[in-house]
């Protein structure tokens, strides 16, 4: 098994509850982050452990459709969203802190995948780094995107 790990923070000048409320609007969400061109709920309503849903991306000029799930939630402090695609699991954790009049908005996404052969191995390895780099830059511009709807509310 291997695997990796991002976690970047953005500093929202808005309240956590506004903060909490753009992250929680499932089918908002697609207005709100840049990089998403389709949003469908697929179980549960509002938002709480088992609510589900299908995003799509456009990455690299193509359309990636992933469903997703909330795995935990921790009103107005903390969510963890999984996922699972291709033999990878999935893991996005949002932590938020209130921080002088403001919130902190931080993120951590992890990707385990499953066993692999040599030849695997070594293709993961190369494509390793290219793959961080790509979805470091997709979780900066939604952690923008978040802040300035966020931002926008208060």
């Amino acid at each position: 098994m291997s695997g990796s790990e991002i976690t970047l923070s953005q500093p929202v000048n808005a309240p956590v509850g506004d903060v909490w409320a753009v992250l929680t609007d499932i089918e908002g969400t697609a207005d709100v982050l840049s990089g998403l061109t389709r949003v469908e709920r697929v179980a549960g309503s509002g938002f709480e452990v088992g609510t589900r849903w299908r995003e799509t991306r456009k990455l690299m000029g193509k359309e990636d459709t992933m469903e997703m799930w909330v795995a935990e939630v921790d009103p107005l402090t903390r969510t963890v969203i999984k996922s699972n695609a291709r033999g990878v699991d999935y893991t996005t954790v949002f932590e938020l802190t209130p921080d002088n009049a403001g919130t902190k908005l931080a993120m951590t996404f992890g990707a385990v995948s499953g066993p692999s052969g040599a030849i695997e191995k070594v293709v993961a390895t190369v494509t390793a780094r290219i793959g961080a780099a790509i979805t470091k830059k997709m979780m900066s511009q939604d952690l923008r995107d978040i802040a300035a709807a966020a931002e926008a509310r208060a």
